[in-house]
């Protein structure tokens, strides 16, 4: 997709597979935090910005935070086209009204105009000190979850309940490896051998979390947590993407006993249905490279009842 390299935008890009043919995710380049003593940024309303993507499924989660806490009036939004272009992620023929950019490298620029490395989403931008506080999708709904909650209107549920800290980073990382991330290893791989160990791992671990779902509500019992909204984000694209797209075909979601239903009922939890985007989502995976078909299904219906309790 391209890459800056010292603030200036190319059409080269870091590799991201290993010998093996193996996809490998590179690591985030912004990782401040807001508020907890650090007085560079303050937890103020209306200081900070996310530019996201809706159909990304890392971007969606601060999307999906953003609008279960209740920061939709504190926190602005800017949305990047669902495909990206040649020059990366782009805002369109019209530049976004914050900055004036009309592809989201030229906010990283100015952030750090000798900036090296990858363009991603979500972004979460201070508007006072005009640079990149985080772009790492896990810090900023822990940020999200808590930074905030003196702000008022603001919901004080947290997400990442101290006594339930061990098991959601337990289950964070299981599901980060094979799920979250597996997907994109099975359909970025470039060996067979890595495609088939990805697409193993993938569903060993969904049939496993199904079983957990036939005696749980959720991955950690009678609360949603954090590990529960991570997981949702795949979730919610499996179907659409990553069953046809990313050659991850053994099950469709809706063939999972527990884990559709589960689905279902995070997605009907308040704040949830307006933030999927089904036409993004079908956008970014199928609109950025020749013939920019997009699918017609499948027709999902995550509004049906659950069942769960």
């Amino acid at each position: 997709m391209g890459m800056l390299i010292e603030g200036r935008w190319t059409s080269d890009d870091l590799r991201r597979t290993n010998g093996n043919g193996e996809f490998i995710r590179t690591r985030s380049s912004f990782r401040e935090v807001i508020g907890d003593g650090n007085p560079r940024f303050p937890a103020e309303a209306g200081r900070y910005h996310l530019f996201v993507n809706a159909g990304c499924p890392w971007a969606y989660r601060a999307i999906l935070y953003r609008s279960l806490k209740g920061l939709t009036d504190s926190i602005g939004i800017t949305f990047t086209q669902p495909a990206a272009g040649p020059e990366g992620w782009t805002f369109g023929e019209i530049a976004e009204p914050l900055l004036g950019a009309q592809h989201l490298h030229e906010i990283y620029s100015r952030a750090d105009p000798a900036f090296t490395g990858r363009v991603t989403v979500p972004v979460l931008w201070d508007k006072a000190g005009e640079t990149i506080v985080n772009n790492e999708s896990a810090d900023i709904i822990r940020l999200l979850d808590s930074a905030f909650d003196t702000l008022p209107g603001v919901s004080r549920t947290t997400f990442y309940p101290t006594d339930l800290a061990a098991e959601i980073d337990s289950l964070n990382g299981i599901i980060y490896t094979n799920i979250n991330n597996g997907v994109y290893r099975c359909g970025f791989a470039q060996s067979q051998s890595a495609y088939e160990a990805a697409y193993d791992a993938l569903f060993n671990t969904l049939d496993d979390l199904d079983r957990r779902l036939s005696t749980h509500r959720y991955l950690c019992g009678s609360r949603i947590t954090e590990a529960d909204w991570r997981l949702f984000s795949t979730l919610v694209r499996f179907d659409i993407a990553y069953y046809g797209h990313f050659l991850c075909n053994r099950n469709r979601l809706v063939d999972f006993r527990n884990l559709w239903p589960y689905t279902r009922d995070l997605y009907q939890y308040p704040g949830v249905a307006e933030t999927v985007d089904v036409n993004a989502i079908k956008g970014i995976y199928y609109g950025s490279r020749p013939p920019f078909l997009l699918p017609k299904g499948p027709e999902i219906d995550f509004s049906i009842p659950h069942g769960r309790a």
